[in-house]
C-alpha cells in the first residue's frame, strides 16, 4: 500500500510482509513492539494494521550494522 504525502511516498507493509522481511512470528513482533524494540504499527482501519516500510528497513539496517562491530566478549 502506498501513501502520497506531498513529495514523500510512503509504503505501508502488511503483517505478512513484515513477517517475511524480518523472519519473526507476528507474536514476537508484537512483543518487540510492546517493549519499544520494533517500529510501532499504524492502525489503518478497525481490523487492519501496517508498518511504515522505511522504519522497518531502518530497524533491519541497525541490526546489520551491529554484525560488523566485533564482539568484545569473544
Amino acid at each position: 500500500m502506498l501513501f502520497n504525502h506531498g513529495d514523500i511516498v510512503m509504503r505501508i507493509l502488511s503483517k505478512r510482509q513484515v513477517k517475511e522481511l524480518v523472519l519473526y512470528s507476528p507474536q514476537h513482533i508484537a512483543r518487540l513492539e510492546k517493549a519499544g524494540q520494533f517500529p510501532k504499527r499504524v492502525q489503518l482501519g478497525s481490523n487492519r494494521v501496517g508498518w511504515v516500510e522505511d522504519e522497518v528497513l531502518e530497524w533491519l539496517e541497525i541490526r546489520l550494522a551491529r554484525r560488523e562491530i566485533p564482539d568484545r566478549h569473544s
